[in-house]
């Protein structure tokens, strides 16, 4: 058994029924992504529960809260989906949380680290205000690589703090700047059904 099987340890949830990605319902989002500019902000997977244990570490996952194995099959889904679509991101970042990783590797992977995309439930005020500062400057840049898109995994409360918008687990907001260099919500990238 693997440590992030284990992780999942006795874990007796009912699956749920997957839900597919549609590409009519996607047709905006399918049609940003090709021209470029633009960062899809995806929220992890599917991951049981709300929030981390007390005492959790990063780089332990046995200590976060995990991916099940329905945001597992969820996560590699995406990255058929794009896939088939012909579309590969030109960079993938993840917040170093374990169920972030998981989903940017199960879909596309590998994926780089970066503790900007970090849940802001694990970081000072200070440490939080950075994190913003540099993901508002990199959807800046990425509107510099037309043709181009990255692919960032992180959480709900980043997406929040970032625009002011969130997703269910697994979907995405497309952002690029607004007039004012600040991101903005371009479209959404979601599960049909």
């Amino acid at each position: 058994m693997d440590r992030r099987s284990a992780c999942l340890g006795l874990l007796t949830l009912p699956l749920m029924p997957h839900r597919a990605w549609s590409t009519d319902a996607n047709a905006d989002a399918l049609a940003l992504l090709r021209r470029g500019g633009v960062v899809l902000v995806l929220r992890h997977a599917r991951a049981p529960g709300t929030f981390d244990p007390p005492g959790f570490r990063l780089g332990d996952c046995s200590t976060q809260r995990n991916l099940s194995e329905e945001g597992r099959a969820q996560a590699r889904q995406l990255g058929t989906y794009l896939k088939s679509q012909q579309l590969q991101p030109s960079r993938v970042r993840s917040s170093p949380w374990c169920r972030c990783i998981d989903t940017a590797e199960l879909a596309f992977g590998s994926a780089e680290r970066w503790s900007a995309l970090g849940s802001p439930q694990g970081g000072s005020e200070a440490a939080n205000a950075q994190a913003l500062t540099d993901l508002r400057q990199a959807v800046v840049d990425a509107a510099k690589r037309p043709g181009q898109f990255e692919v960032w995994v992180t959480h709900m409360f980043v997406q929040a703090a970032l625009v002011s918008g969130d997703t269910a687990s697994g979907e995405g907001l497309i952002l690029g700047p607004d007039a004012k260099g600040q991101p903005a919500i371009l479209g959404t990238f979601a599960t049909a059904g």
